[in-house]
């Protein structure tokens, strides 16, 4: 299955590849964004040129990588449900490593001592585009999907490569977060929405499965989150953005590439939830996308997903007060707990009804046994953009308790039996009323997952400090974005008591529920948190900054400068006792590129540190001890 590959990049072709990506068009381009400020275009315009003109990657595989047999390959074994359920150490099998998403890692050979001699171990091209790929890693080989739906399996120790995939689409390639495993296959997204299976040792295919949108038609769908193996059912979230019929997930059974149930996140008429929709045909009911991967539970046999709102909010912005009917717009915003082997919903919890201001509670669900009132739960944990965490029962949905990391001002208060949310009234959008509102349209937190340390019950979230203000501001020119279907425009602004510092990684203690530390810098954060038995917690900036930090106290122990954004999910693994950080850099996904925009609107194009940047351009970068 080897090839070879080249990548050709023209430079303004590049920019036009970002923002073109499929995924920036449909959620921005048709939904969010309003117009940018002549110098903010100018300075993201010659920030992605200037990344084309340093380096214009290409991939040469050349015949010493391509081996048609390797030792390496034959002696995959078999990726078994309890190797998925307790990895192998030295192993990453799954998106966050295991299958409640926690992202920590046993791995203690990178630790406080030693993470100061962390050093480069190999650098690989990757095409050119935004990449928010995660590397899986198993038994000492490395599985890796890149931009343009190309699966690559690699020597983890050095980077050869053993054997490639290149699956042709007609569409434009979109972000994907990478890929999922099982037996002797590799699960493989790609941006036509279809679900490939590929044998681990050959890259032969084993299925290939086109999903079926005849019933609402095939527009903005695509799959963003790597699939999710449980339960013998291949589990997949479909993201809808303006589609309509809005989101799914659906699961295709492991053996025969063949769909096996379907469960819709937009509530349809006459179904559990139909009636929470104002009476909106199926067509006007979008959004409800699947973003992120799903965590599962085998105990108590089931999967977890985060649904995303409805940009379709303008219909339902008042309740049409008749009996029986709201507009809460199930499932959006909410957690649903499925039964793996036929799609039945156990149960749901909205976290916010009738979200008018995009607060996306649809990334991870961290799944962890943790002391509440005295008595151990498992508990579902999660946070949308407002970065304020609810707890619940993983069993039943009961709302347990909510954490709140002090970066909104629209919610007032919490019942703490229901952990129903009181919104302010008076911040609700209007076009005609200028109103601060925290935190700004991209989130307190975004697709950036936390991390989340079992062994101390300790949780490391990566966090922007940015609010915006919603309504008429006298400004003649952006940068704004329009706000879903109301069109509110809204203006990035800095917090009331801002010193200018706009990233954030904290720490929160979950036995007490108490923030514990913080480290605040210029720069956001751009990448998801890594904590690992070492005592260590990775994470990247928009500044290009790769660090380590002491997880007891957040101090800085390590950082380097990657060459480019590190703009995904870091990963850690072990290769014939060497431990190895593997992550990901390259062209600024859409949530990073909205950073850069509302950093420079603050910092002006002369004082900020962006534009000093030289980008090396997309690649994996591997670190392990000199």
């Amino acid at each position: 299955m080897a090839f070879n590959l080249s990548v050709p990049c023209g430079c303004f072709e590049q920019a036009d590849n970002n923002m073109q990506d499929e995924d920036f068009m449909n959620r921005t381009s048709s939904v969010l964004f309003g117009k940018l400020k002549m110098r903010t275009l100018f300075a993201l315009v010659l920030a992605l040129y200037s990344s084309c003109l340093l380096s214009q990657p290409s991939i040469d595989l050349s015949q010493s990588e391509q081996q048609s047999v390797s030792p390496l390959l034959t002696g995959l074994l078999p990726v078994t449900e309890a190797m998925l359920a307790a990895p192998p150490s030295e192993d990453w099998l799954i998106w966050r490593r295991d299958h409640h998403s926690l992202g920590y890692s046993p791995l203690d050979q990178i630790n406080r001592e030693t993470v100061s001699q962390l050093q480069e171990s190999w650098r690989r091209p990757l095409q050119v585009g935004p990449n928010m790929a995660t590397p899986l890693v198993h038994d000492g080989v490395m599985f890796l999907l890149d931009r343009e739906d190309t699966v690559l399996a690699l020597d983890a120790s050095n980077g050869n490569q053993l054997w490639s995939y290149q699956h042709d689409t007609a569409r434009r390639p979109g972000l994907k977060m990478g890929l999922a495993m099982y037996g002797d296959k590799l699960l493989v997204p790609t941006s036509g929405t279809r679900l490939i299976a590929l044998n681990t040792s050959t890259g032969e295919v084993a299925w290939e499965h086109k999903i079926d949108f005849t019933d609402v038609g095939e527009t903005s769908q695509s799959l963003r989150g790597a699939p999710l193996v449980a339960g013998g059912q291949v589990i997949q979230g479909v993201t809808a953005s303006s589609a309509a019929g809005g989101g799914l997930i659906l699961a295709i059974d492991i053996d025969t590439g063949e769909e096996t149930w379907r469960f819709h996140t937009t509530a349809r008429p006459g179904e559990f939830g139909g009636n929470s929709w104002n009476e909106m045909s199926v067509a006007e009911r979008s959004g409800g996308s699947v973003w992120l991967p799903g965590s599962y539970d085998a105990e108590l046999d089931l999967v977890y997903f985060g649904v995303a709102p409805t940009y379709n909010t303008k219909p339902l912005y008042d309740d049409i007060e008749k009996p029986g009917i709201s507009n809460d717009a199930l499932f959006t915003n909410s957690t649903v707990a499925l039964r793996p082997s036929t799609g039945e919903l156990v149960w749901h919890y909205q976290h916010i009804a009738n979200d008018q201001w995009d607060l996306d509670w649809a990334y991870e669900r961290q799944l962890l046994n943790l002391d509440v009132g005295g008595v151990m739960r498992k508990v579902v944990l999660t946070a949308g953009k407002m970065a304020l965490y609810d707890a619940l029962d993983a069993a039943t949905g009961e709302y347990l308790f909510s954490i709140d990391l002090g970066a909104q001002n629209l919610v007032d208060s919490i019942d703490p039996e229901t952990g129903i949310k009181a919104l302010n009234a008076n911040r609700r959008p209007n076009a005609e009323i200028s109103l601060l509102v925290c935190p700004y349209a991209i989130g307190g937190r975004n697709w950036p997952p936390a991390s989340l340390n079992t062994e101390s019950s300790m949780l490391f979230l990566p966090l922007s400090e940015f609010c915006m203000i919603s309504g008429p501001t006298g400004q003649t020119e952006g940068p704004y974005v329009n706000l879903l279907s109301t069109q509110t425009p809204l203006y990035p602004a800095q917090k009331p008591d801002s010193d200018g510092k706009f990233g954030r990684l904290q720490a929160v203690d979950l036995e007490t529920r108490e923030l514990s530390w913080s480290f605040r810098e210029v720069s956001p954060p751009t990448s998801a948190a890594l904590a690992t038995a070492g005592g260590i917690v990775f994470l990247g900036s928009l500044d290009q900054s790769f660090k380590a930090f002491d997880d007891r106290n957040g101090e800085v122990l390590w950082q380097t400068d990657l060459g480019d954004v590190p703009a995904a999910f870091p990963i850690t693994y072990s290769v014939e006792g060497k431990q190895h950080i593997a992550v990901i850099v390259g062209q600024p996904t859409l949530h990073a590129n909205l950073l850069m925009g509302a950093l420079y609107e603050f910092l002006g194009v002369e004082q900020n540190p962006l534009l000093e940047l030289s980008q090396t351009g997309p690649a994996l970068v591997v670190l392990a001890l000199e």
